[in-house]
């Protein structure tokens, strides 16, 4: 069994639902209403992408994250 590592980014929504993402793998994301349970779902959506996707596994390197301000 091959392990993975991966970058999720969770944010919450406007209805307070938590959105997890993974950068790594298309179409890899999932909502959760707790902290706990998106962590839970994401774990289970990337087990799916693995398995149709091990080729296309095109690893990123994270950087960090910075708020940018903008005038418009």
């Amino acid at each position: 069994m091959s392990k993975y590592s991966f970058t999720v980014i969770i944010e919450k929504d406007e209805d307070g639902m938590y959105v997890a993402e993974v950068p790594d793998l298309k179409g890899c994301y999932t909502q959760g209403a707790t902290l706990e349970e998106v962590l839970a779902n994401i774990k289970e959506v990337i087990m799916l992408c693995i398995e149709t996707q091990r080729e296309e596994i095109l690893p990123h390197e994270f950087i960090g994250v910075q708020r940018v301000e903008v005038s418009a």
